[in-house]
Protein backbone atom coordinates (compact mmCIF):
# COMPACT_ATOMS: atom_id res chain seq x y z
CA UNK A 1 0.00 0.00 0.00
CA UNK A 2 3.11 2.21 0.83
CA UNK A 3 4.34 1.39 -2.08
CA UNK A 4 1.41 2.87 -4.36
CA UNK A 5 0.77 5.77 -2.65
CA UNK A 6 4.44 6.82 -3.21
CA UNK A 7 3.86 5.50 -6.63
CA UNK A 8 0.99 7.74 -6.54
CA UNK A 9 2.92 10.83 -5.45
CA UNK A 10 5.40 10.19 -7.84
CA UNK A 11 3.76 10.77 -10.53
CA UNK A 12 1.88 13.66 -9.33
CA UNK A 13 5.30 15.22 -8.43
CA UNK A 14 6.86 14.36 -12.27
CA UNK A 15 3.41 15.98 -13.81
CA UNK A 16 3.74 19.14 -11.87
CA UNK A 17 7.09 19.23 -13.54
CA UNK A 18 5.99 18.50 -16.84
CA UNK A 19 3.42 21.12 -16.71
CA UNK A 20 5.27 24.03 -15.38
CA UNK A 21 4.69 26.86 -17.73
CA UNK A 22 7.49 27.80 -19.98
CA UNK A 23 8.77 31.62 -19.89
CA UNK A 24 6.61 31.87 -23.61
CA UNK A 25 3.79 30.83 -21.89
CA UNK A 26 4.08 33.29 -19.22
CA UNK A 27 4.66 35.97 -22.35
CA UNK A 28 1.10 34.87 -23.70
CA UNK A 29 -0.73 35.34 -20.22
CA UNK A 30 1.12 38.59 -20.17
CA UNK A 31 -0.19 39.39 -23.74
CA UNK A 32 -3.60 38.27 -22.96
CA UNK A 33 -3.76 40.41 -19.51
CA UNK A 34 -2.51 43.40 -21.01
CA UNK A 35 -4.83 43.69 -24.39
CA UNK A 36 -7.60 43.50 -21.33
CA UNK A 37 -5.90 46.08 -19.13
CA UNK A 38 -5.26 48.19 -22.18
CA UNK A 39 -8.55 47.87 -23.79
CA UNK A 40 -10.28 48.66 -19.99
CA UNK A 41 -7.53 51.98 -19.18
CA UNK A 42 -7.92 53.75 -22.58
CA UNK A 43 -11.19 52.68 -24.28
CA UNK A 44 -13.77 51.90 -21.69
CA UNK A 45 -12.60 55.19 -19.94
CA UNK A 46 -12.44 58.99 -21.45
CA UNK A 47 -8.21 58.55 -21.18
CA UNK A 48 -7.62 59.12 -24.95
CA UNK A 49 -7.23 62.53 -25.75
CA UNK A 50 -10.42 63.84 -27.83
CA UNK A 51 -8.56 63.75 -30.97
CA UNK A 52 -7.79 60.07 -30.52
CA UNK A 53 -10.92 58.77 -29.72
CA UNK A 54 -12.38 60.87 -33.00
CA UNK A 55 -9.99 58.97 -35.14
CA UNK A 56 -9.81 55.68 -33.40
CA UNK A 57 -12.71 53.93 -34.40
CA UNK A 58 -12.54 50.02 -32.84
CA UNK A 59 -10.07 51.14 -29.57
CA UNK A 60 -10.60 47.20 -28.02
CA UNK A 61 -10.12 45.67 -31.44
CA UNK A 62 -6.81 48.29 -32.75
CA UNK A 63 -5.29 46.79 -28.51
CA UNK A 64 -6.14 43.59 -29.29
CA UNK A 65 -4.09 43.49 -32.63
CA UNK A 66 -1.09 44.38 -30.69
CA UNK A 67 -1.37 41.20 -28.21
CA UNK A 68 1.82 39.86 -29.44
CA UNK A 69 4.16 43.09 -29.21
CA UNK A 70 2.52 43.71 -25.38
CA UNK A 71 3.61 40.26 -25.00
CA UNK A 72 7.00 40.67 -25.92
CA UNK A 73 7.27 43.46 -24.06
CA UNK A 74 6.07 42.18 -20.72
CA UNK A 75 8.57 39.73 -21.52
CA UNK A 76 11.10 41.99 -21.49
CA UNK A 77 10.28 43.29 -17.90
CA UNK A 78 9.59 39.69 -16.85
CA UNK A 79 12.13 37.83 -14.50
CA UNK A 80 11.35 34.19 -13.93
CA UNK A 81 11.97 32.13 -10.74
CA UNK A 82 11.98 28.52 -11.91
CA UNK A 83 11.00 26.19 -8.96
CA UNK A 84 11.14 23.14 -10.90
CA UNK A 85 7.32 22.16 -9.66
CA UNK A 86 6.16 25.79 -10.40
CA UNK A 87 7.38 29.00 -11.59
CA UNK A 88 7.04 32.83 -9.94
CA UNK A 89 7.53 36.03 -12.62
CA UNK A 90 7.63 39.12 -11.75
CA UNK A 91 6.90 41.75 -14.27
CA UNK A 92 7.48 45.33 -13.23
CA UNK A 93 6.86 48.48 -16.45
CA UNK A 94 4.99 50.91 -16.62
CA UNK A 95 6.04 55.15 -16.73
CA UNK A 96 6.78 54.22 -20.60
CA UNK A 97 5.42 57.16 -22.73
CA UNK A 98 3.32 56.06 -25.62
CA UNK A 99 2.55 59.62 -27.46
CA UNK A 100 2.76 62.80 -26.45
CA UNK A 101 1.25 63.30 -22.72
CA UNK A 102 -0.07 59.86 -22.87
CA UNK A 103 2.56 57.18 -20.26
CA UNK A 104 1.72 54.01 -19.57
CA UNK A 105 0.54 52.67 -16.43
CA UNK A 106 3.16 52.04 -13.72
CA UNK A 107 2.70 48.08 -12.15
CA UNK A 108 4.10 45.47 -10.52
CA UNK A 109 2.46 41.86 -10.86
CA UNK A 110 3.74 38.85 -9.28
CA UNK A 111 2.31 35.54 -10.39
CA UNK A 112 3.04 31.67 -9.99
CA UNK A 113 2.55 29.43 -12.56
CA UNK A 114 1.97 25.83 -12.04
CA UNK A 115 0.27 22.90 -13.41
CA UNK A 116 -0.16 24.80 -16.64
CA UNK A 117 -2.09 28.15 -15.23
CA UNK A 118 -1.18 31.06 -13.73
CA UNK A 119 -2.38 32.61 -10.54
CA UNK A 120 -1.76 36.32 -9.83
CA UNK A 121 -0.71 36.91 -6.46
CA UNK A 122 0.18 40.35 -5.76
CA UNK A 123 -0.27 43.60 -8.07
CA UNK A 124 0.75 47.03 -7.34
CA UNK A 125 -0.42 49.83 -9.42
CA UNK A 126 -0.07 53.55 -10.23
CA UNK A 127 -0.78 56.43 -12.67
CA UNK A 128 -3.96 55.37 -12.81
CA UNK A 129 -3.79 51.56 -13.68
CA UNK A 130 -6.16 49.93 -12.29
CA UNK A 131 -5.44 47.13 -8.93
Amino acid sequence: MALLAGGVAMVGLLSLVLSNPSFDDYEAHAGDQLVKLGAKELCDEPTLPMVLRLWIRNCPELIASQRDALAALAGQFTTRRNLVVASLYSTRMGGQELLPGLRLPGFDVLTLGVAGRFVILRTDASDGASK
